[in-house]
C-alpha cells in the first residue's frame, strides 16, 4: 500500500460531485494525499467553467448529478483536454458512449485507500 500521505502531491484534481458530505469527504481524503483539488461541485456548468479557468490534472466525476443530470459532458470536455478521469459512482447502467464504458470506475461506497489507489493509477494529463 502506497503512503497515503504523498500519493498524489504535486496534482491538481477537480471534482463533480453533488451529494455534500461525498463530495466533502472526497474533498479531505484528495488533500490528505497531497493533491490540490478544484472544487468540489455538484454541476455540470460550474465544473467546465473550473476547467475553464484552470484545467486539472486528473478528475473524479460522480456520473448521477441530480434532475437527469450526469457528468458526460464534464467527461468530454477533459477528454479533449487530454485530462484522465474516472467515475466515482453508484450508477451499475453502463454509460451511454463507448469512450466513457472504458474510463476506470470506482464503485459507490469506497474508503479513501481505492479513492487514492484509483486516482493515483489514473495517466497524468497529456501537456
Amino acid at each position: 500500500m502506497p503512503d497515503l500521505g504523498a500519493a498524489l502531491t504535486g496534482r491538481c484534481i477537480l471534482v463533480v460531485e453533488d451529494e455534500y458530505l461525498i463530495a466533502m469527504q472526497v474533498k479531505r481524503w484528495l488533500l490528505a494525499a497531497g493533491a490540490e483539488v478544484i472544487g468540489p461541485v455538484p454541476i455540470v456548468e460550474q465544473a467546465l467553467d473550473l476547467i475553464e479557468d484552470r484545467c486539472p490534472d486528473q478528475a473524479v466525476l460522480d456520473i448521477n448529478l441530480g434532475d437527469g443530470a450526469t457528468s458526460y459532458p464534464v467527461a468530454d470536455a477533459l477528454a479533449a483536454l487530454g485530462v484522465s478521469y474516472l467515475f466515482a459512482t453508484g450508477d451499475v447502467r453502463p454509460a451511454h458512449t463507448c469512450l466513457h464504458r472504458q474510463r476506470p470506475r470506482l464503485a459507490k461506497p469506497f474508503d479513501q485507500s481505492d479513492l487514492v489507489q484509483a486516482v493515483a493509477n489514473l495517466a497524468p494529463r497529456a501537456r
